[in-house]
């Protein structure tokens, strides 16, 4: 898988917008580790957000 792929399927894990390209954040889950990517407008709005791997339920 190439890099460009990987950018193409990132999305908001809150609300599952395409964050390609957009001022997202990155972050890693606090209780597993796996990677989470949110939207801005979500992170504005401090909506919740669950871990796709683990469960983990966060602002």
């Amino acid at each position: 898988m190439s890099t460009t792929d990987d950018q193409q399927r990132r999305s908001c894990v809150s609300c599952g917008i395409n964050i390609a390209g957009t001022n997202a954040a990155a972050f890693k889950c606090p209780d597993c580790g796996a990677q989470i990517y949110r939207c801005a407008k979500c992170r504005k709005q401090s909506n919740l957000y669950k871990c796709p791997d683990c469960g983990f339920t966060g602002p």
